[in-house]
């Protein structure tokens, strides 16, 4: 043994942890401890409901899929000590803003696609540059812009074409290379050939007959597993991602040792913006039409979906992992109610529930492990 070493021993304020104990401490231990009871049960009580076939579980992994992408961005921001109550309204905000340009204006998609992109993510840096010039809570300018793009959202297409949804997006965009990556499907032969073999459900009657029930995965499912890989590298791999947790966890000692709190807090609000751009644009290129209700409420269910995956409202701790799990535990509790004849109206009972179980369950271990009081 090394003399360095052997003092680190000796020494009493090195505190030892077994790896059960650094596996406890994880911030998605909530997140897996909700994700498997939710399937467990309704294993149990859905099982023989179709939940778990191929159309099944499509269902509930788009639902999962939408939660995730917002989860990651509104993730990311609060380990950086800050919220974003703005998501829904951007949400729905850049989702008119890509229908106006395509339909109203006679833009290419693709061109819509950019410049909507380009304005959230301004958006999002005025945002983080209000917060992080005035020193206001982000909660209250956030909630601010809540009001102010959802106020835009209703003016503008009333304005322009009389009415709060805009349709005819998809009749534009048939054939743009740009918007197939937002409302495309991959993997099509493959889930051919599973129709084929008889292992995934084909279509029995009509002009679909012999065509699989599920054609291809969703783009939309794409953009959340790659987000989710991207925050997770970039906050567990990158100088970066330590930033992050410096900046929500003690802004100003990290300013002390060089850390550009205010560029890294501003960067995760254009980073949130971005993410609710994915969204909305994906959901404009499924339905063809931008509503102005779109969005509403998404904002709370994303910061649900990162607190029972652990992270802390006071900054410096989560977990992308953790909050793409909150994300799913969503996304089968909304479907699965449905397939288990449960009265949805019970969502959100059960939600509360978990997310209560997931943050008692988080704070209880942390306790423990750490000796905190």
């Amino acid at each position: 043994m090394s003399e360095a070493s052997a003092a680190a021993i000796a020494d009493e304020r090195v505190k030892q942890q077994s790896k059960m104990q650094k596996a406890l401490i994880r911030p998605e231990l909530g997140g897996i401890c909700g994700t498997v009871i939710v399937f467990t049960l309704f294993a149990i009580f859905a099982g023989d409901s179709g939940m778990f076939n191929s159309q099944g579980i499509l269902n509930w992994s788009t639902v999962s899929a939408q939660f995730m992408i917002i989860a990651v961005g509104a993730c990311l921001l609060m380990i950086a000590g800050e919220f974003d109550l703005s998501v829904g309204s951007m949400i729905g905000f850049s989702g008119m803003m890509i229908a106006i340009f395509t339909v109203t204006l006679g833009w290419p998609v693709w061109q819509a696609i950019l410049v909507t992109f380009a304005l959230a993510l301004a958006i999002g840096a005025l945002n983080g540059y209000i917060v992080v010039r005035t020193g206001l809570p982000s909660f209250i300018v956030t909630l601010a812009f809540l009001f102010i793009l959802r106020g835009f959202t209703i003016f503008l297409p009333q304005l322009i074409e009389r009415k709060t949804i805009i349709g005819g997006v998809d009749r534009a965009a048939e054939g743009d290379w740009l918007a197939f990556l937002f409302g495309g499907k991959v993997l099509t032969g493959l889930f051919s050939w599973m129709g084929e073999a008889g292992l995934i459900a084909v279509f029995e009657r009509g002009s679909r007959a012999g065509q699989p029930v599920v054609e291809g995965v969703p783009m939309l499912i794409v953009w959340a597993i790659g987000l989710v890989v991207v925050g997770h590298i970039l906050l567990t791999r990158t100088q970066f991602g330590n930033w992050i947790f410096a900046a929500g966890g003690d802004a100003q000692a990290a300013r002390y040792v060089g850390v550009p709190v205010n560029r890294v807090k501003i960067m995760m609000f254009m980073f949130t913006a971005f993410c609710a751009t994915v969204f909305a644009t994906c959901q404009v290129m499924e339905f063809g039409s931008a509503g102005a209700d779109r969005g509403l409420l998404k904002e709370f269910e994303a910061i649900i979906a990162v607190v029972i995956g652990g992270a802390l409202l006071t900054g410096g701790y989560g977990s992308v992992v953790g909050a793409a799990l909150g994300a799913l535990i969503f996304g089968v509790v909304q479907q699965g109610l449905f397939f288990a004849g449960v009265e949805s109206s019970l969502f959100r009972v059960f939600l509360g529930v978990i997310l209560l179980f997931a943050v008692i369950l988080n704070t209880y271990i942390r306790r423990i492990i750490t000796g905190e009081r």
